[in-house]
């Protein structure tokens, strides 16, 4: 293979890339916490897009639980659209991105 064939490789990879990130950001997931009391959705790009919580877990009187809860239910979804963003961009660069990229 070439030089000006591996820089037309990288051209493309990079361009899936871009698709893949807008596609990303139409894509959501769930996390959850509280046996889903407190639902975190998330898009592939790791935005918060809403978030749902049962009033049975809201009480004045303990909020520290209700923000454990919330960090929860985030941080699960969080973790879900890192690895859904994870495996579509191994199905573009095969695998040959090191570990941790997304």
């Amino acid at each position: 293979m070439g030089f000006q064939d591996m820089l037309k490789q990288v051209q493309e990879v990079r361009e899936r890339m871009q698709r893949l990130q807008e596609e990303l950001g139409g894509r959501t997931v769930e996390g959850s916490a509280g046996g889903g009391m407190v639902v975190a959705v998330v898009n592939g790009r790791q935005e918060l897009l809403d978030l749902r919580i049962e009033k049975e877990v809201v009480d004045p009187g303990d909020m520290g639980m209700l923000r454990d809860l919330v960090r929860a239910a985030v941080n699960d979804a969080l973790a879900r659209s890192r690895e859904m963003a994870a495996a579509e961009m191994a199905k573009i660069t095969g695998g040959m991105l090191p570990p941790g990229i997304f």
